[in-house]
């Protein structure tokens, strides 16, 4: 290809005037109040201005006539009714709600959205909105020199996407990720910008191809659609966290998955049989290494066909998932949306009779080549073929499967464009259109029919979905892991910045492969990337095919100790790491954060991109090289413990901290809590006791939430779950805890205790009120409490 040689850099590839060719929306002729909003009717297009909520506008435009407010898939959200005015003058036109202000000039439609005390959030200066007559559509906006970009979903390189133009277009990586790598295999069209302190989002609603370019211009950043219309809303914050909730309520939250999903995962393409599966469990369970969850990858199957295993190679899938079961462990297996075209095979065939397959206009099915070789690809934009897609999962279910691996589904195909032609047309239940137009959506509508599909087969027990592409909203169906890696110490290195920007985006639960996916890895790059993975929200150890087994045993037992000992972090983490799911399911929050999140009025935590947080109150900064056992770590303002070793750390400034190999610098803020188990074999198990870790200080109120459920089924969407709300209020002579359960749900847990660290001699201990003495531990005075709804 012409992009992989030399001509890439010719110098008539310069597309610093392409700007130049797009058309102007022109100045406004009338406007009119329609649809809970304002219609504008420009020279060349038409504008519609439509408040979501009052702190969320909706911008569409549209050439040929009066916008048409439809929306894409990854939209769930429906207008409230806002109260609004409308002021027109002589130049602009004035539409203010109690949360914000949209200004438009009436020359040349120029739009700025501003605080209602006047500060302005977004602007647009010498260009607006602009179109192309191939179909193209753009927005142009003002960029300030403070302005930090974070989100676009799954992208390489930095935190701050500043100076980066960036692709949506899922695409099928499989050659290594650098900083340069773009696009990858999640579009998410969304960002939040951070400008001293306050911050505002964009999420660009348009599933083909689109571009966002905060490089070419040093005052103007711009995003654009190959295609469709253009439709985007202004998130008006106003802390990080703020965008966070609004873009979640627009494109939605992640349900809570089962307890077992967010506990370790091993992996591997492949394991090839069913002997090489138990082994692997017989290991696991004789070293005593805690373990939910192992894959199946394509190998399982009979000749790449999915809904089928190899009966050679996998002789009694069901009795193996009993099997399996009954040690705690979920057999997890991949389905790609590639159908092998064989007139002997039934998916195949039912695909055909039902026309569930894509097509091109004049009838006939796309057919590409896949792991199973020629390949059908049912069109899930089609709402009848979804649910067809999702009931044939019971044949898994049927098995005893709860969760699915869905991979390849971009969707890739072994062409040169990586993917399926562009000409194709989809259904789009009932406005159809080509595969350009709507490429983005296949990976968010597959997970989206594998879901559903599961939910309803598994009888009120909840799914699993792990996918490799999506669109926004991804995270109302499925996990997201970071694709492709390899297992290099840089890679490593990015696969922080890539996690938080994803959390940014609204997928929480995500994670990359640890010890990386292709290449071979150490028994030192494996141990320290299981620190990491201790606390990233998905946790799953995986490996390609000819490259080195990486199971926790496999390079030695010093550092299978070591490596045991953080799988072993993770589960007795589980309370804080449920918790936390719990807000994200509630609010959107990601449960990995980049400290700009929780400090955003501090600069130095702006471009931080190797350190991270877990919740409010907990800093990890990994060792991310070889043969390092130091490192700088800049704590925010407030004072840190350090978890393994007891030491406090003023904030506010940067440290030099020492960690051997066996040790992950960690940090807990003092004056908070974290909720902890002792360390379990597995997720979902009789909870013994609940330790509520107090880190004590002398000043300062902090409050949280410590959240369960019975972590498999539905039934905590009925209230079926304990919250448990914790305040702490520190002061010189005393640390006074409340606590009290605030759903009636019977706490599952036979003890519940409190462990106060670092308490001042002269410091007293009230739980609700009542003086406490407890027990003196290593670790901090111990006491044990009970807890009424």
């Amino acid at each position: 290809m012409l992009e992989d040689t030399s001509f890439a850099i010719h110098p008539g590839q310069n597309l610093a005037t392409e700007h130049a060719l797009y058309q102007d929306v022109g100045s406004i002729t009338s406007i009119q109040r329609r649809n809970g909003g304002v219609t504008f009717t420009c020279e060349r297009a038409y504008v519609h201005l439509q408040f979501y909520r009052s702190d969320i506008i909706r911008v569409v435009m549209d050439r040929a006539g009066l916008p048409e407010l439809n929306s894409t898939p990854a939209v769930v959200a429906h207008p409230e009714e806002v109260d609004f005015t409308v002021e027109e003058t002589e130049d602009r036109v004035q539409i203010t709600s109690d949360r914000l202000v949209a200004s438009v000039e009436k020359k040349s439609f120029r739009l700025s959205v501003f605080t209602p005390d006047g500060q302005e959030l977004v602007g647009e200066g010498n260009r607006g909105i602009g179109f192309k007559e191939t179909g193209e559509v753009i927005c142009f906006k003002k960029m300030e020199p403070e302005d930090r970009f974070y989100g676009f979903g799954e992208k390489s390189g930095f935190l701050d996407k500043r100076g980066e133009s960036l692709t949506m277009w899922n695409t099928d990586v499989y050659a290594p990720h650098n900083p340069e790598t773009d696009p990858l295999y999640q579009s998410i069209p969304y960002f939040m910008a951070l400008r001293n302190g306050r911050a505002y989002g964009i999420y660009f609603d348009n599933p083909s191809k689109t571009t966002f370019d905060l490089k070419t211009e040093k005052e103007t950043y711009s995003f654009k659609g190959e295609s469709g219309k253009l439709d985007y809303y202004v998130l008006a914050g106003a802390e990080p966290k703020d965008v966070i909730e609004q873009y979640t309520h627009i494109t939605g939250r992640m349900p809570m998955p089962p307890k077992w999903a967010i506990g370790y995962h091993q992996s591997r393409y492949s394991y090839e049989s069913e002997e090489e599966v138990r082994a692997l469990a017989k290991t696991f369970k004789e070293k005593e290494i805690p373990l939910d969850v192992i894959y199946l990858d394509i190998h399982y199957m009979n000749e790449y066909r999915v809904f089928t295993f190899d009966q050679d190679r996998f002789p009694n899938p069901k009795k193996l998932v009993e099997d399996l079961k009954e040690d705690g462990i979920r057999i997890v297996p991949i389905v790609d949306p590639g159908v092998k075209k064989d007139p002997e095979y039934d998916t195949y065939k039912n695909g055909v009779w039902n026309d569930h397959f894509c097509k091109y206009l004049e009838g006939d099915l796309y057919f590409g080549d896949v792991w199973p070789g020629v390949s059908a690809f049912p069109d899930f934009t089609d709402g009848r073929t979804r649910r067809w897609w999702g009931n044939l999962h019971q044949f898994y279910t049927d098995l005893g499967i709860e969760g699915i691996w869905n991979d390849m589904n971009e969707p890739a195909v072994f062409n040169e464009t990586k993917t399926m032609d562009t000409d194709v047309i989809h259904k789009h239940d009932g406005d159809p259109k080509t595969h350009r137009q709507l490429h983005n959506l296949y990976g968010l509508l597959m997970g989206k029919a594998t879901y559903e599909g599961l939910e309803r087969n598994l009888d009120g027990k909840r799914p699993f979905l792990l996918t490799r592409a999506g669109f926004a909203g991804v995270q109302r169906y499925a996990s997201v892991w970071t694709g492709d890696n390899r297992s290099f110490w840089e890679h490593l290195q990015m696969s922080l910045p890539m996690c938080m920007n994803l959390g940014l985006s609204g997928v929480a639960f995500t994670g990359p492969d640890v010890g990386g996916f292709a290449h071979d890895t150490n028994g030192e790059l494996l141990t320290r990337w299981t620190q990491v993975g201790a606390f990233t929200p998905y946790f799953r150890n995986h490996s390609a095919i000819g490259t080195l087994y990486q199971e926790p045993w496999q390079f030695g037992e010093e550092y299978e100790t070591i490596i045991k000992r953080y799988i072993q972090l993770r589960y007795e983490w589980l309370p804080q790491l449920y918790s936390l799911f719990y807000e994200a399911h509630t609010s959107g929050l990601p449960i990995m954060r980049p400290l700009m999140l929780e400090y955003p009025s501090d600069p130095k935590t702006y471009g931080l991109y190797d350190q991270f947080m877990i919740g409010d109150n907990t800093l990890v900064a990994p060792i991310m090289q070889p043969e390092v056992t130091d490192r700088a770590v800049y704590l925010p303002g407030g004072e840190w413990v350090d978890y393994f070793g007891g030491t406090v750390y003023e904030g506010g400034t940067t440290h030099l901290v020492h960690a051997e190999l066996d040790t992950l610098p960690l940090f807990v803020k003092r004056g908070t809590v974290i909720a902890k188990r002792p360390s379990g074999k597995r997720a979902k198990e009789e909870q013994q006791e609940l330790e509520l870790h107090a880190y004590a200080h002398t000043k300062g109120n902090y409050e949280t939430i410590v959240y369960d459920d019975d972590g498999e089924t539905t039934k905590y969407r009925r209230g079926e779950a304990m919250k448990l709300g914790i305040s702490i209020e520190c002061q010189e002579d005393q640390v006074a805890i409340s606590i009290k359960n605030e759903l009636e749900w019977s706490l599952p847990y036979k003890k519940c205790s409190f462990v106060l660290h670092g308490l001042e001699d002269h410091q007293k201990v009230r739980i609700n009120g009542e003086v406490q003495s407890g027990v003196w531990t290593e670790q901090g005075l111990k006491v044990d409490v009970t807890t009424e709804s």
